[in-house]
């Protein structure tokens, strides 16, 4: 590991194994480079659906429990020492699939007023005064109550938090480019055409999918990929790893990325080419 930095670097997500899928070779990139790598997780994922046999008797409180152990093996690999609930382990409850009478309980995340959920969250950012933000885009990527939820109180806490005296230079979105992930799944076809999933509308099932011009930041993770599968690996009641894909409990396959991308949507992007580092143009860190 090289010399500790100043660089800070936040990510809010709304279930373990979110931040794995997503970010995991960033997250364990950064990490090693010495930045320090914070990670706010909205919920503990109670109605996931568990894939092993073995653990579907994991349901409610138990399997949130079962799935903080997961999160807490997933940052041992991504060298991340630094996670934590928003409000506290139990704060917020996972409120399971859009339209489901989950998202009716009181407790549950897509509940919580979103002004007092950010304001657990700009106490972190208070304390950590990140120079980056990554979290989802208003639809949460997919449409996951959770989601839409973690972005909708990510992006007020960034507006508190620049009021109480803390402006956090760059903020972005999850992404994947709409011909990376085409031309990821076409290999995948071509390479290993019994996998469980169609050519067609394969990628309605991954979050984030935009055009490429939107793309403003991808980083390179190649070198972090066995991190982010072992990572991902920890998870093991939400997925199922097996190089160069992945599987959810829907059973359909999709790649893991290993270069991961990004939408800047707010801070000052640098001239030129697409950024290849999240940090880059926020001059003299402190």
């Amino acid at each position: 590991m090289t010399e500790p930095s100043a660089r800070r670097l936040l990510l809010v997500h709304a279930h373990p194994d979110d931040e794995s899928i997503n970010n995991g070779a960033t997250m364990a990139r950064y990490a090693a480079e010495g930045a320090r790598v914070t990670l706010v997780t909205c919920t503990l994922g109670e109605h996931g659906e568990v894939i092993p046999p073995e653990l579907q008797h994991l349901s409610g409180a138990a399997l949130g429990e079962y799935r903080l152990g997961e999160l807490t093996a997933a940052m041992r690999e991504l060298g991340v020492e630094d996670f934590r609930l928003l409000g506290g382990p139990g704060r917020y409850h996972d409120s399971g699939m859009m339209g489901l009478a989950d998202n009716d309980d009181p407790a549950c995340f897509w509940q919580a007023d979103v002004d007092e959920a950010a304001a657990h969250l700009v106490r972190v950012i208070l304390e950590v005064r990140p120079h980056v933000l990554v979290t989802y885009d208003e639809n949460g990527g997919y449409g996951h109550p959770d989601h839409i939820q973690a972005h909708r109180v990510a992006m007020r806490a960034a507006e508190l938090a620049a009021d109480q005296g803390w402006r956090i230079p760059k903020i972005y979105w999850n992404r994947v480019p709409r011909t990376v992930g085409e031309q990821a799944f076409a290999r995948l076809h071509e390479d290993l055409p019994g996998l469980p999933f169609t050519k067609e509308g394969v990628l309605d099932d991954v979050p984030g999918v935009v055009e490429d011009e939107r793309i403003t930041t991808a980083v390179d993770g190649t070198a972090y990929a066995a991190a982010k599968a072992a990572a991902m690996r920890a998870h093991a009641t939400q997925i199922t790893v097996a190089e160069p894909y992945f599987v959810l409990s829907n059973d359909l396959a999709q790649p893991l990325f290993t270069t991961e991308y990004y939408e800047l949507v707010q801070g000052e992007r640098v001239p030129g080419n697409q950024e290849t580092d999240l940090f880059a143009g926020t001059g003299d860190l402190s």
